[in-house]
């Protein structure tokens, strides 16, 4: 009786510390991520095949569910459903209309337009959710509507697209088929002032983040580029940055980064209080290499371009 007792006890606590984590933080290689978002997946290889990357840079959800990447090396966009099957692609090196030269951030306007950061052909290009080619606009230089080395971009619920003008240490706003709005941003590290601005994001009430990549922190704007406030400081702990690239916000308003090369994601309020983070270094189901791009879809899956490993990943809710 004795040790039928002990061992009741023993399987309690096992059952107990169970418990405990699953509903707590689900934890791998001394990171964590939340319970809600405790499943994921990916799809993905090195290669030039259909649904194979080279680097993958950025990712983009659209209302519908559907995926676009942009697919760096190998100079093309590629279209997934939700579960990452393959639907579509476009793109070839080049310079003409529809060809790319190492394409960056994406977006999706809520028509279904797919806007590209072209980066090293310094100008954005819009397409179709097929992408049957709309329009082009920039080239290099740092007038109005110039670029150097675009490399994220966003649109906002009124369709006004966002570029981060990453040598030029600025942000630039256009319409939806390019016409100059405004800018902000100097090289520095005051408010307001970047050095390379890699990603952009814009949330329902119009506010602009942007990861400012060598100053490793994240600056708020009004869509006006009125500073509101910054958060960050270069380091690995919570809520301190490697080189942050890309950058989304879901319809809570929450803050998600990809912090490159911590090779991991964080999570922050709109106001930058730290929440959550996951991901370590490696190839494993919840590691990452080099992670540029994340995008979040209506129900609130995570997408995020696993650059270095040539994936795609999701977190599902």
């Amino acid at each position: 009786m004795r040790f039928f007792l002990m061992g009741l006890v023993l399987l309690f606590s096992l059952v107990s510390l169970s418990s405990c984590r699953l509903a707590g933080n689900y934890e791998n290689d001394d990171s964590y991520l939340p319970a809600s978002e405790a499943t994921n997946y990916f799809w993905g290889s090195a290669g030039s095949k259909a649904g194979q990357f080279d680097e993958p840079s950025g990712v983009a959800a659209d209302s519908l569910g559907n995926v676009y990447v942009t697919d760096k090396n190998n100079h093309r966009i590629q279209k997934f459903t939700s579960t990452g099957v393959f639907v579509t692609q476009w793109g070839a090196a080049g310079s003409d209309d529809g060809q790319f030269n190492e394409p960056s951030g994406i977006a999706v306007d809520s028509a279904g337009n797919v806007y590209v950061a072209d980066k090293e052909n310094h100008r954005i290009q819009k397409f179709s959710s097929t992408g049957v080619f709309v329009t082009q606009w920039g080239a290099p230089g740092s007038g109005d509507g110039q670029f150097d080395e675009p490399s994220g971009i966003a649109v906002d619920s009124a369709g006004n697209v966002y570029v981060a003008d990453e040598e030029n240490h600025r942000i630039q706003k256009f319409t939806s088929v390019g016409v100059f709005v405004t800018q902000w941003g100097t090289a520095g590290s005051g408010d307001g002032q970047f050095n390379e601005p890699s990603g952009v994001a814009a949330d329902s009430s119009g506010n602009i983040y942007v990861t400012d990549e060598d100053n490793y922190r994240i600056q708020k704007f009004t869509s006006t580029g009125v500073f509101v406030t910054q958060w960050g400081a270069a380091g690995s702990d919570d809520g301190q940055f490697n080189e942050p690239s890309g950058i989304a916000v879901d319809s809570a308003g929450n803050v998600y980064v990809a912090d490159e090369n911590n090779h991991r994601i964080q999570k922050f309020t709109a106001t930058g209080v730290f929440v959550a983070r996951w991901g370590s270094a490696g190839s494993g189901d919840w590691q990452f290499d080099s992670p540029t791009g994340v995008s979040i879809n209506p129900s609130g899956s995570v997408y995020v371009a696993d650059s270095g490993n040539h994936r795609i990943k999701k977190f599902t809710p």
